[in-house]
């Protein structure tokens, strides 16, 4: 169940709010629907609700506002526009990287694909996908992590009538096991068709807050539905006899051979068909202009791109009487636990929906008006069985994640692929040129430039990391644009150091080998000082891929993040080499030594020469430099979460 109340936005200059005091529930079991014009707050109201923008109010889901949860995709599955991911990655790759995010296992994206039916387009990029499979793949994101509640806005937008018919019976089954479905449509026939109960919002207030029934009959108009076989002859004699008796009679022709006609009734109707001899299969009152009952037209002729999913709607459609979810789905109850510890329990068959494929309409019988109770039998989409959601190690959980989003798409792997081929060719040239280090020359580091390639593609591939993340945020429905959270950021400096250290060894082997192809073995010996040159060569390797990192969290731009690797050498080493040679500042020349003075012990295994290794990064212009700006974006990113916390 969802409670929103006192929902206000934050006022906009002079303009007034867009939502303003916006109170009403959501109950289990049930689809409610949020149905206002473009500009009339139900977008903000969702935004609010999910604390994803700033404003006065608060909601409870189950009991429990959003920020007081561990895991909110747990409990709240939410699609608001399109599908937030990387359009270069796999279906199936998107929802296996938001597995690991969520804790749930791998096999689960394989579940959700089969039920949306998009089994056939798992190795599709996602900026491949048409608009319907966007819709299909945005309820699989949204089921994955099996949540009690969804949350769509305006799902149904730009979707085929087939496509529509699709979605919403999926959320009508997963209404009919206790799930909470909450949607917004600025289309008052989808909404009484559809929902069981209308939040109607104007100009960013409430309006009307009805069941679906009463918001038909009140706000929409009343018209005779008629099935004839000769509908387009009696549409006319119905338009002449309007026409000669001077009435205002609008005839409408529907799909196949059915007639919506206002501001008549059946009984003039009738006289006007037994007059001119129309046979006629159905005459009945419809309250609100709904129109046809989608269960009536499951397997129209309608022109469709899709098979493969087509194929699979049918199916669905065919035998969603019959199949049976595995397992059941207790935590769906509106009594149940927090979702955070489901119980899995032998589910209720779910009844009435072998009428859907063969309702009344399509054997000619439907005389009674169209209602939610009707509606409730509609649903013929199957579900993903529940499953019980285990939350694995903390650590481990960010890492998959991160691991599986770095891996899913080839940007990192291009990247480092034109690294290795630019420094190999730097490396050439440099020994061509001459006057240059040896130690610059395996590094293939010219004097003349800030950073060596592999620290910019190190820099480079950190800032994708998290930039990437705002660019396309695949974990938006779990709270946020990007949740600032240590585990995440943990997690993205574990596997940058990684990317970073196998660059850089990569990068002097790959060096060492041209140089020894071309010149011979005199350039391609390794220098007697390897392991501080190596040290020195993994730091600033690895402290640029850092850099990267912090400053694209920091910022949400890769852009800034690699402007922050690069001015480090530019901006912050002059910097620091001022100050360290002025006369009042003491250089680390002596600090192993001074170190091992004051702790007045021997470092076992030959610790000292490490730590004098890594003093010596430390002490130099660079290493000092990055040093320095790393605390600084590494502080200044804690502040701004611990901040976020607080808020």
């Amino acid at each position: 169940m969802i409670e929103a109340i006192g929902l206000t936005s934050n006022p906009r200059k002079e303009l007034p709010p867009a939502l303003d005091d916006v109170s009403f529930e959501a109950r289990a079991g049930r689809v409610t629907a949020l149905l206002g014009a473009a500009g009339a707050g139900k977008t903000t109201a969702l935004r609010l609700m999910l604390e994803l923008q700033r404003g006065r109010g608060i909601t409870f889901f189950r009991g429990r506002p959003l920020h007081r949860m561990a895991h909110p995709s747990r409990e709240v599955g939410v699609l608001l526009g399109d599908v937030p991911g990387h359009p270069a990655r796999t279906v199936r790759g998107h929802l296996r990287m938001l597995c690991a995010a969520a804790g749930v296992p791998a096999r689960r994206a394989d579940e959700v694909l089969e039920v949306v039916g998009l089994v056939g387009l798992r190795d599709e990029r996602l900026g491949t996908l048409s608009r319907g499979m966007d819709r299909r793949l945005g309820l699989a994101c949204t089921l994955l992590a099996d949540p009690h509640t969804l949350v769509l806005d305006d799902p149904a937008d730009g979707l085929t009538t087939r496509e529509r018919r699709w979605l919403h019976g999926a959320l009508r089954a997963h209404a009919a096991q206790g799930g909470t479905v909450l949607l917004t449509t600025s289309d008052p026939k989808e909404a009484a068709r559809n929902a069981d109960r209308v939040v109607t919002l104007d100009g960013g207030r409430l309006v009307a807050d009805q069941e679906a029934a009463d918001f038909a009959r009140t706000r929409l108009r009343p018209r005779v539905a008629v099935r004839t076989p000769h509908a387009s002859r009696f549409a006319t004699l119905l338009t002449k006899e309007a026409r000669a008796a001077h009435r205002s009679v609008e005839v409408v022709c529907e799909s196949g051979n059915r007639l919506s006609v206002y501001g008549s009734t059946c009984a003039d109707i009738g006289d006007i068909a037994h007059r001119h001899g129309i046979l006629v299969h159905q005459l009945a009152d419809e309250i609100g202009d709904m129109g046809p009952d989608p269960a009536s037209e499951l397997l129209s002729n309608e022109p469709h791109t899709d098979e493969a999913p087509r194929a699979a709607y049918r199916e669905t459609a065919a035998d969603g009487g019959r199949r049976r979810r595995a397992g059941g789905a207790s935590k769906r109850s509106a009594g149940s636990s927090a979702a955070d510890e489901p119980t899995a329990t032998s589910e209720a068959p779910r009844a009435a929906s072998e009428d859907s494929a063969d309702g009344p309409q399509a054997h000619g019988d439907d005389t009674a008006p169209q209602g939610a109770g009707s509606r409730a039998s509609a649903s013929s989409a199957d579900l993903p069985p529940s499953i019980s959601v285990r939350p694995a190690p903390t650590p481990l959980r960010p890492l998959r994640y991160e691991l599986r989003r770095a891996a899913g798409v080839g940007t990192g792997f291009v990247t480092a692929g034109a690294v290795l081929v630019v420094s190999a060719l730097t490396a050439v040239m440099l020994a061509r040129i001459g006057h240059t280090p040896h130690a610059r020359l395996l590094g293939a580091w010219p004097r003349e430039l800030p950073l060596p390639p592999a620290a910019l593609g190190a820099g480079l591939l950190g800032a994708i990391a998290f930039g990437d993340e705002f660019r396309h945020p695949a974990l938006a429905a779990d709270r946020g644009t990007v949740p600032r959270r240590l585990g995440l950021l943990a997690a993205k400096l574990l596997v940058a150091s990684a990317t970073a250290l196998a660059l850089a060894v990569l990068t002097v082997g790959c060096d060492i080998e041209v140089l020894y192809l071309v010149y011979g073995r005199e350039l391609a010996e390794v220098p007697a000082d390897w392991l501080s040159l190596g040290a020195s060569w993994i730091g600033l390797v690895v402290g640029c891929a850092w850099a990267g990192v912090l400053a694209a969290g920091l910022f949400r731009s890769t852009t800034a993040g690699l402007a922050a690797v690069v001015t480090v050498p530019i901006v912050v080493v002059p910097l620091v080499q001022k100050v360290v040679e002025g006369p009042s500042v003491r250089t680390a020349a002596g600090f192993p030594l001074r170190l091992r003075e004051v702790l007045l012990s021997q470092w076992p295994f030959g610790g000292e020469r490490y730590l004098a290794a890594a003093a010596r990064v430390i002490g130099q212009p660079v290493g000092g430099a990055l040093t320095l700006s790393l605390t600084a974006l590494l502080g200044a990113y804690l502040f701004t979460t611990l901040r976020s916390r607080v808020r």
